[in-house]
Formats: C-alpha cells, sequence, structure tokens
C-alpha cells in the first residue's frame, strides 16, 4: 500500500475507534469494537497468507473497519446499509477513487447473512467476520452473541435453543478461503461435534422421562399443556396481549434508561458547577492574600510617618479579610455524623448514595443498607432524587458565599481607592489653603 493509503487506514480506524466507544449501545456484547479489531486483524492475516495487491489489500482493511459501524444506528437488521453509507461518506471526504470504493461497497455487502461472497477481498472478510468459529474463543464468543441477542435484539433465546441454532449454523457454513479451510475448518468441526454430543446426551436422559409417561399422568399433562399452548399461539387477542406486553417492556426499559441519562447528566453537572465554585474561590483567596502580603511588606512602615495612609490601609485589609473569610466559607467542607438505623432504611429515610450518611457505619451494615435499597427501585430513585436535590443545596451555599466575597472584594476596591484618593488630595488641599 501506499502512504497515503496507509495514513487513511489510520485515519479510519481512529474514527471508527470513536464511534464505536461513543455510539454503540452498551446492551451489544459481541459486536463492539474488540470484535472490529479482531476482524481486522484476521483480514491482514489472510491478506499476508493470499499476497494480496495494494489496492485490494487497502480496499479489504477500509472495509474490515467499516463493516459493523452500522450498529451504531441503533438495530441489528441491515446494519450493512448504514455501514457501507458511513465507509462511503468516509472516502468521499478522502477522495478514494471509484474502484475501491466499488470494492469496499462489496466487501460489506457480502457479510450480510448467508454469506455471498464472490471475489477473493470478499471471501476474506467473510472468513475473518466468523474467524471465531474455528478458535478456541468459540465458547466465549458464543456466550457473547447469545447475551447480545437477548439484551439488544429483544429476544428470549434458551440455552437449549442456543445449541440447536448453532448446531445448524455450523452444519450449514463453510469457510471461502484456502486459509480458513487449513487453518480454521479443523477447529470448527471439532466445535460442531462438541454441541452435537451434548445435545445427544440431552435426548438420551428424557428418553425414561417420555416412557415413562401414561395417558392421563404427566405425560398426557404435558401433551395438554402443548395444545392448549398452541391455542394460545393461534389465538388473535392472545398474540394481541403479548405484543402489547412486549411494548409495554420495551417503553419500560426505554425510560429505565432516560431516568438513567437523566440522573448521570445531573450528577456531571452539578460536579462541574463545584469544582467551578471551588476554582472560584481558591483564586479569591490567593489573591486577597497577596494583596494583603504586599500591602503589610511594603507601606507598614509608612503608617508610621503618614497617618493619612491609615484609613486606606484599614479599608483594603478589611475588604481582603472578608473577601478571603467568605471564600474560605464557599469551600469548606461539612460532614455529617454519617451513621443510620435499620428504621433509616425501612422508612426510606437514609440516602446511602452520599458518604456523609454512612461514613460512621461498618461495612456490613453498610452492605446490608445499599442490598435493601437497590432491591428497590421506587427507594433508589428516591434517594438519587434526593442526592441531586442536596447537592443543588450544597452548590447553592457554596456560589452564595462566593457572590458575597466577590461582591465585597469588587466594592472593597472602588472604596479603596477612593480612600487613597482622599488621602493624598486632603494633604495637597490643606497646603494650599495655608
Amino acid at each position: 500500500m501506499t502512504e497515503t493509503q496507509l495514513s487513511l487506514i489510520q485515519q479510519a480506524r481512529t474514527v471508527v475507534t470513536d464511534m464505536l466507544s461513543h455510539k454503540l449501545s452498551k446492551d451489544i456484547k459481541f459486536h463492539t469494537l474488540q470484535h472490529t479489531q479482531e476482524v481486522v486483524a484476521a483480514c491482514e492475516t489472510m491478506a499476508n497468507y493470499h499476497q494480496l495487491a495494494g489496492d485490494d489489500r487497502f480496499a479489504l482493511l477500509l472495509a474490515a473497519w467499516f463493516h459493523d459501524t452500522g450498529y451504531t444506528g441503533g438495530t441489528a437488521k441491515d446494519h450493512e446499509s448504514l455501514s457501507i453509507k458511513l465507509a462511503e461518506d468516509f472516502m468521499q471526504a478522502h477522495s478514494v477513487a471509484d474502484d475501491i470504493k466499488g470494492k469496499v461497497t462489496g466487501c460489506i455487502n457480502a457479510t450480510r447473512m448467508p454469506q455471498g461472497p464472490e471475489t477473493l477481498i470478499e471471501k476474506i472478510i467473510c472468513d475473518a467476520d466468523l474467524f471465531h468459529l474455528g478458535t478456541d474463543a468459540f465458547d466465549e464468543k458464543n456466550k457473547l452473541l447469545r447475551q447480545e441477542l437477548n439484551e439488544f435484539g429483544d429476544n428470549d433465546v434458551s440455552k437449549k435453543d442456543w445449541r440447536k441454532i448453532n448446531i445448524r449454523f455450523l452444519e450449514r457454513h463453510q469457510y471461502f478461503t484456502a486459509y480458513a479451510k487449513e487453518k480454521l475448518q479443523p477447529e470448527k468441526e471439532k466445535h460442531l461435534a462438541e454441541l452435537m454430543e451434548k445435545e445427544e446426551k440431552k435426548h438420551e436422559t428424557m428418553k425414561p422421562e417420555k416412557k415413562s409417561a401414561r395417558p392421563g399422568h404427566s405425560g398426557g399433562e404435558k401433551e395438554k399443556d402443548k395444545d392448549k399452548k398452541k391455542e394460545k399461539e393461534k389465538d388473535p387477542v392472545a398474540l394481541a396481549e403479548a405484543a402489547e406486553a412486549k411494548l409495554k417492556r420495551e417503553k419500560e426499559k426505554e425510560a429505565d434508561r432516560s431516568i438513567a441519562t437523566v440522573f448521570r447528566i445531573m450528577a456531571q453537572n452539578h460536579s462541574a458547577l463545584s469544582q467551578m465554585a471551588d476554582s472560584k474561590a481558591n483564586i479569591l483567596i490567593s489573591v486577597n492574600s497577596i494583596i494583603l502580603s504586599l500591602l503589610i511588606g511594603s507601606l507598614i512602615d509608612k503608617l508610621q510617618t503618614n497617618t493619612s495612609l491609615q484609613i486606606p490601609m484599614g479599608v483594603i485589609s478589611i475588604v481582603c479579610v472578608t473577601s478571603i473569610i467568605f471564600g474560605i466559607l464557599a469551600t469548606r467542607p461539612n460532614v455529617s455524623h454519617g451513621t443510620f438505623t435499620r428504621d433509616d432504611i425501612a422508612q426510606k429515610r437514609a440516602n446511602l448514595l452520599f458518604f456523609g450518611n454512612f461514613h460512621g457505619m461498618s461495612l456490613q451494615d453498610y452492605n446490608w443498607g445499599m442490598t435493601e435499597m437497590l432491591s428497590d427501585k421506587e427507594y433508589m430513585n428516591n434517594s438519587m432524587i434526593k442526592d441531586n436535590y442536596f447537592l443543588g443545596v450544597v452548590l447553592a451555599k457554596k456560589y452564595r458565599y462566593l457572590r458575597i466575597a466577590y461582591n465585597i472584594f469588587m466594592y472593597g476596591l472602588i472604596l479603596t481607592l477612593i480612600a487613597f484618593a482622599v488621602s493624598f488630595l486632603m494633604p495637597q488641599a490643606t497646603e494650599v489653603y495655608n
């Protein structure tokens, strides 16, 4: 690859890393930045094995970086289309040649299920996307994928069903490149054999139960339950109720996310405002301390010979000291008794999100209190509301003291300048009069 192409790959890496780090749903467990990095690494390995030319290698790596960016759109369905658009926007902004654009688009399109690659680079990215099927990481990645399907895809795939899905998928799947067929296929077949063995063992353990079942007994009851379930599935009213229940769950889930976002933003804002207030108070205290030091060091001797400086010196000293006092009041910490009782938890009075309410308790009591709070959604939300409220009260107190300190400093400086002016003008006026 040329230096320009290497530079563009680095830029693509930066853009995609930022995108997948900040715009990806937390419910996505498999198609993360780590997965994209692993696909890119697998593409590089197979590109070296197949001795790819410069433009093909460049197009392959660009496609590898962007192939799953479509998940940032909030849905897994047809995420490849958004991935292609994001890749095209990047290539358009960096004036990438049209033939390379076509190769990148073809590579991302080829990763759609079922995969249908035509060119070598399309075959490489398809094998890289499912590289884990032929590695020791299969079990770990498989768990993450099921977790993602259940949380992000809002499915309810049991372990039993997931094993059957994997067996069916592995039986139908094929690697396309010579590298994958040589290096990955044998390991993939081992995983398939292990899954099939587990499935067979489960069937064997279930067979005696089925044989012992008699009509009118447990077996007959199971058959009746199945018939009822089928009737329920065919009933349009039941289907409508199920759809409504699912929609309600989705709304509740979305509401919980919105609530968490609001509390997080409020906490960040309060923290930023508190740091800002402390910073302003420290500046004011430092400035007034320096002024006092300079005045005392340079003018203290002159007060004995020039009594007219006593009033302005007294004014500026009072202003500086008062400003320092209010600045200290704005930053002075206030810690409460730090204990709570079981009755406080039962009555939902204690806010365990603030350290001042639990620092005097033992770890065992605090652990018990937190467990009680976290098990009660209403109590937890009320605690977060209280925490935000009292943070706001503390902030208001900080800024009130800070405003008083700045007002004293501002008007005190004006008064001091007037006092100095009067002290210098009065002797001159006295001399002219005499």
